[in-house]
């Protein structure tokens, strides 16, 4: 890949989602934490308006809004999808845009611990994600390459190459120290990385490591009315990221019944119970395992 020239580190995203949003204050009187010598580094504070209301967003969810379509149609005219037409010409225009590497700061109240998200499996993203983990044993690396960067519609999507970093458990509108310093320190992973890459210079790694990679997304049990019937059951709660077969135990509804999962693969839940989702009924996110290969 060529090399990188800009990226951009953005936060706030979502409003209420704090980690990023004081990781860039921070950043932003201390940038050398964030400078490297062979690109330039901007902080962007994405959706301040959210913030100042402590909500995720105004009108509609700003990391959803970054579609070619929804770029381009003049008549959506909410706070976001205007803000999202905003950032495209900051950041942007998707497919052609100035900024060549973006990273999106994000917080989860699911049980994630530090989570990099790739929405492409390329060398490049395959080798990133090899040396976060061999720098950062934790992390945990989840492929969303189901579909091209041109028909993701996050904001990380605005460039050729965008990651998000996803962080959690944290409640919405709370700074916790864990999750704040696990965030920053993916971040310098990432950094370093791309400083590396341009200085063809990246060193050994591992040839192979265990990734996700998404499958599907399942929304919580309705009744006939459309009204929530039932819950995450409490032996996948806080399991994100453990596997799930075949006839476990998934959902249990109020009246004490438990529905079971029903898969012809071994599943690997996350986002589980994310708060955020519940305005669209979203149980969890499902992915299977896969084993990466560096070269």
């Amino acid at each position: 890949m060529d090399k990188i020239n800009t990226v951009a580190i953005v936060g706030g995203t979502h409003g209420n989602e704090y980690s990023g949003i004081y990781l860039l204050r921070q950043w932003d009187k201390q940038p050398e934490i964030i400078s490297r010598s062979t690109f330039s580094t901007e902080t962007v504070f994405a959706n301040e308006k959210a913030f100042e209301q402590n909500k995720r967003y105004v009108d509609f969810d700003l990391n959803r809004q970054f579609s070619h379509d929804d770029l381009n149609n003049p008549n959506l005219r909410g706070y976001e999808q205007c803000l999202a037409k905003s950032l495209n010409q900051q950041l942007g225009p998707k497919g052609d845009a100035r900024t060549d590497f973006i990273i999106d700061l994000h917080n989860t109240t699911s049980n994630m611990g530090p989570s990099l998200i790739l929405l492409q499996s390329d060398e490049f993203n395959r080798k990133m994600g090899a040396y976060v983990k061999q720098h950062m044993p934790s992390a945990v690396v989840v492929f969303e390459d189901h579909a091209s960067v041109e028909e993701h519609f996050f904001l990380s999507s605005l460039s050729l190459q965008g990651v998000i970093v996803e962080i959690g458990p944290q409640p919405q509108s709370v700074i916790r120290q864990d999750v704040l310093d696990w965030m920053a320190e993916m971040t310098k992973h990432i950094l370093d990385f791309i400083e590396l890459h341009n200085q063809a210079d990246v060193p050994a790694l591992p040839r192979t490591y265990e990734a996700f990679k998404y499958t599907e997304t399942l929304s919580l049990p309705l009744d006939e009315a459309g009204e929530r019937a039932g819950m995450v059951h409490h032996s996948v709660q806080d399991g994100d990221f453990k596997p799930l077969k075949d006839g476990d135990p998934i959902f249990t509804l109020f009246d004490g019944t438990e529905i079971f999962w029903e898969g012809d693969y071994i599943a690997y839940p996350h986002f589980i119970n994310e708060a955020a989702y519940y305005d669209n009924n979203l149980a969890m996110s499902l992915a299977e395992k896969l084993i990466v290969h560096t070269d």
